[in-house]
């Protein structure tokens, strides 16, 4: 299914008695200028649904654009038995922004976590360890996000440390490196891996 190219300047549907209903029935039909009408009717009630959740003008913008490729997408399962146009497409918009909401805290989360193990542990916090903390999804999400930002062999240092357990003697064997120079490279990954992450704290 190809995604509508919404022009909101311009390309709505020119009947403005046209309803919802009918507007709906014409986005499952594929017109992309039925979709640019809801938005230029609904949009600014539809984004302060969005804000109202997540507080941020311009993640509102985004979810609200992710909301209209949804309503595009989905327009087929529409049913007046759901109830209003406008309430089924607020209903989406608002799931759409709760899991934006679930996201950003659960990102929030992990690198609150990570801090913690680097302030109380900032040269071991790499080993091998059964802490089930360290194993949640949502920490190893975090971490591998962050890990892709680091040069190459510092990643692949910190990859084989924190996620295959390996230690700095068995890095140094399977990479055919000496063992100073990969306490070094994973002593620079974790420092930039800490330095990336506290600047950007006021924006979660």
């Amino acid at each position: 299914m190809i995604a509508p190219t919404i022009d909101f300047a311009g390309g709505a549907l020119d009947a403005a008695e046209e309803t919802d209903e009918i507007l709906m029935e014409a986005v499952r039909r594929r017109q992309h200028s039925a979709l640019t009408t809801l938005y230029r009717r609904h949009g600014a009630k539809l984004k302060g649904v969005i804000f109202r959740v997540l507080q941020d003008e311009c993640e509102s913008d985004d979810v609200l654009q992710e909301s209209l490729l949804q309503i595009w997408r989905e327009a087929e399962h529409y049913s007046s038995k759901l109830g209003k146009p406008l309430g089924w497409i607020i209903t989406i918009a608002r799931r759409r922004a709760i899991d934006r909401a679930r996201r950003r805290q659960a990102y929030a989360r992990a690198r609150d976590r990570f801090e913690t193990y680097v302030a109380h542990e900032p040269r071991s916090w790499l080993r091998d360890r059964a802490d089930s903390d360290m194993s949640s999804p949502d920490l190893r999400h975090f971490l591998e996000r962050e890990i892709q930002r680091l040069p190459e062999y510092q990643r692949e240092a910190v990859e084989l440390s924190f996620f295959g357990g390996l230690s700095h003697r068995e890095i140094a064997a399977k990479t055919k490196t000496p063992l100073g120079t990969i306490k070094t490279r994973l002593e620079l990954g974790l420092r930039k891996l800490t330095n990336g992450v506290r600047p950007h704290r006021s924006k979660i």
